[in-house]
């Protein structure tokens, strides 16, 4: 199984990294939600957790919207 991290933004969705297990997922996932420039930046909107499965559908996971 796969975990994609995606940001959203002004211009569209952008893939950050894909990653094998959901703790490195995770990990990854609040170090972006942490991070000082995407909560300044002011142009990425939010960052979210997907579980990306084998047959093309995916879902949701974790969603933060940055203000």
């Amino acid at each position: 199984m796969t975990y994609t991290i995606q940001t959203h933004d002004a211009w569209g969705i952008v893939k950050v990294g894909d990653f094998q297990s959901l703790a490195e997922a995770r990990q990854a996932f609040a170090t972006l939600c942490a991070d000082p420039w995407y909560r300044s930046d002011g142009t990425v909107r939010g960052v979210e957790l997907v579980d990306a499965s084998q047959d093309g559908a995916s879902q949701r996971l974790d969603w933060l919207a940055f203000q």
